[in-house]
């Protein structure tokens, strides 16, 4: 018999987006729409159009060009909302246009200032709006989970009347216990009259580490769509991981009985991915996608996997396409590497494709072993690299200096809008010299926020990944990132990108204010 399905909201792109320090260019954001597809998620939800034009051109772009997957805009129950989620989606393939509208009490009193009569008005208005443009509308009331229930009933069965096709509950902050969230989806299967004529959705958030609890207990209990993200990323403590969900209702098909449309030997290339452009380092203990969720270490595991893999791993990694083999070398061509690259949903200039073989043949000239995990490393880096136009500043010449002995020191010439400029700087470590001396040059009020490095596959001889943020006079964060044989090097890299993109926004505001003259 076949597996009823579960449909895959993917919302990495908008909820995920909005985690601290996060922000992705636009850019980066088809690269990953891009592997999303390719994941085979069901709904990408690209943004909140009216937030931003960036969020606006992504939502239009990934609307217009993405196969497969339907893309879905963010508004609230307004009409400027609704008009630019509507011009984003205008010439989308597959549209879905995703209205949201607070309900609970604690809102509906501090932020809305509404009755509950007020916002049903505003809700069944805001469903209405949207369905005069589209015929996929997706409801949510903000905060369903401290919402009373016979309002959640009554506002759910209106805004259905007005020709909502999805409800979506969402555990706004976290709040909820799998039993009482499993009782809360179970109460409205049984309480909204005509619930069978719209799908319902859940958006858990994991403040109490219960998001994937949570979305499996209301799975098991009548929802039928899962709003997630890659590595479980998102505002606060993140969402429901899609990796989690994914391969727990595939893992255990025999507990819960359905099926989802994700080829899961996409999943570890996503999680690198969005891991790479956000600047969120995946911990290593993560379940499914973590460096250490298919390690064994203890002497009496390591007994057991040798004489079968099944006694402490319950899944295979290949099932999420972690491989260690080596595919390519320094005698590889760019075909050979842009056919690697395509496989794994990057799609290339030519002169990125130039750049990454480069990379390639020259870290093969240094070390035996390129893997594939090195090749995911050196795209991401030519990627997210910046425009000239972008490049305000640009590294000259590096020198440090350290010892047992001394304090570490370090020199830097740095071409500054096309200037030669100096700078020096004392640390307490030879990467907090090199950030000092780099941000000597960029003025004050930049600092060095977060720092961190990794090898991408072990060894003395690995790439150095370093992730950094930075932040500005204005409190404002930048994440950045970039990859070097030697870690001085892919720390000095990531600093100047870093104070590029300060630089740049600085720049932006100031062309802003003298239009607004």
């Amino acid at each position: 018999m076949k597996k009823e399905k579960i449909v895959i909201f993917d919302t990495t792109l908008r909820d995920g987006e909005q985690s601290p320090g996060a922000t992705l260019n636009h850019q980066e954001k088809m690269i990953i729409a891009n592997q999303l597809a390719k994941l085979g998620v069901d709904v990408i939800e690209a943004g909140f159009p009216v937030a931003s034009p960036g969020d606006f051109k992504a939502i239009k772009e990934i609307g217009e060009t993405i196969k497969g997957p339907r893309v879905a805009a963010l508004a609230r129950c307004l009409e400027k909302d609704i008009d630019s989620a509507a011009a984003a989606l205008k010439n989308a393939k597959n549209p879905r246009m995703h209205v949201f509208l607070a309900t609970s009490p604690i809102h509906m009193k501090y932020k809305l200032k509404k009755s509950p009569k007020e916002i049903i008005a505003l809700g069944v208005q805001g469903v209405k709006m949207a369905k005069d443009n589209f015929d996929d509308i997706e409801f949510s009331p903000e905060d369903a989970s401290r919402t009373k229930p016979k309002f959640l009933f009554e506002i759910l069965e209106k805004v259905i009347d007005a020709g909502a096709t999805t409800v979506n509950i969402p555990d706004t902050v976290g709040y909820a216990q799998p039993y009482e969230f499993a009782m809360l989806i179970k109460s409205i299967k049984e309480n909204v009259p005509n619930i069978d004529d719209a799908t319902i959705s859940v958006h858990c958030h994991n403040d109490l580490g219960l998001a994937v609890a949570n979305s499996l207990e209301a799975v098991r209990n009548g929802a039928r769509q899962v709003e997630c993200t890659i590595n479980g990323i998102g505002e606060r403590a993140g969402n429901a991981s899609l990796e989690e969900i994914v391969m727990s209702l595939k893992t255990r098909k025999d507990h819960f009985g359905f099926s989802t449309g994700i080829k899961t030997r996409e999943i570890y290339n996503a999680s690198k991915m969005v891991s790479d452009f956000t600047g969120l380092i995946v911990q290593p203990n993560k379940a499914v996608v973590g460096r250490n969720a298919f390690a064994h270490e203890a002497g009496i595991h390591q007994h057991g996997m040798l004489s079968s893999r099944e006694c402490y791993e319950i899944m295979d990694p290949k099932m999420i396409g972690l491989k260690t083999e080596l595919v390519i070398g320094k005698h590889s061509g760019k075909h050979a590497v842009k056919k690697v690259l395509n496989n794994l949903g990057y799609r290339l200039t030519k002169e990125q494709l130039k750049q990454i073989s480069a990379k390639i043949k020259s870290l093969a000239d240094k070390q035996k072993h390129v893997m594939r995990e090195d090749i995911i490393a050196i795209a991401n880096d030519v990627t997210q690299q910046l425009s000239k136009e972008e490049r305000i500043i640009e590294l000259d010449e590096i020198v440090v200096m350290t010892g047992n002995r001394i304090m570490p020191t370090a020199t830097v010439s740095l071409i500054v809008d096309g200037k030669m400029v100096g700078g020096l700087g004392k640390g307490v470590g030879p990467v907090d010299a090199v950030s000092r001396a780099i941000f000597s040059v960029v003025g004050s009020g930049v600092s060095l926020k977060e720092y961190n490095l990794k090898a991408i596959t072990g060894g003395t001889d690995a790439l150095a990944e370093v992730a950094i943020k930075v932040e500005d006079k204005k409190k404002n964060t930048y994440s950045a990132g970039a990859i070097n044989e030697d870690v001085i090097m892919a720390s000095a890299k990531a600093l100047i990108k870093g104070a590029n993109k300060v630089l740049n926004f600085e720049r932006s505001k100031k062309k802003k204010r003298g239009k607004g003259k």
